[in-house]
């Protein structure tokens, strides 16, 4: 009868703690290693005062000028995309960054500016705007079909404002 009360205690020995202590150590290690990170501020750092902080001289003389440009104001759109039961409107307001010498002249042309760009629009799908990508790709469609009706090396790039899908 002894060997039978030594047979259950052998099977009814706890399991071993060593993986939970070593789940404590690595979680109080964790924890500090953070502290420490944002403390020091390699997370989070708080951000510089722009007023103290020095640029040297040469690299003011790499950086150079700003450009002479100047901006044409596109006049708002609201495009209906879809058909039917489907129908969604679009609000899109832009800018133009233009050379400043033709300034004058793409203000003249912009009913054509506004015309090709309502009439790309119009063609568009609600299915063209769902890509991550899909903004990139029309604003590039839109700048080469403005630099066609404007000519040349008048419009450097077309500025999207806003572009809101309801």
């Amino acid at each position: 009868m002894a060997d039978t009360e030594q047979a259950g205690a052998e099977v009814l020995e706890k399991p071993s703690k060593t993986p939970l202590l070593l789940g404590l150590l690595l979680a109080v290690a964790g924890g500090g290693g953070g502290f420490f990170a944002v403390q020091s501020g390699m997370i989070f750092g708080a951000e510089s005062d722009a007023a103290s902080v020095e640029v040297p001289p040469d690299t003011i003389a790499q950086i150079g000028e700003m450009p002479d440009v100047a901006y044409v104001p596109v006049e708002p759109l609201v495009v209906t995309l879809g058909s039917g039961a489907t129908r969604s409107h679009l609000r899109f307001r832009a800018q133009l960054e233009v050379v400043p010498a033709y300034q004058a002249e793409v203000e003249t042309l912009m009913p054509r500016v506004v015309d090709v760009l309502n009439s790309y629009l119009r063609a568009l799908e609600t299915s063209d705007l769902s890509d991550s990508a899909a903004l990139v790709r029309l604003r590039a469609q839109m700048l080469r079909r403005v630099q066609i009706v404007t000519g040349g090396e008048r419009v450097n790039d077309l500025l999207i404002m806003e572009f809101v899908l309801n």
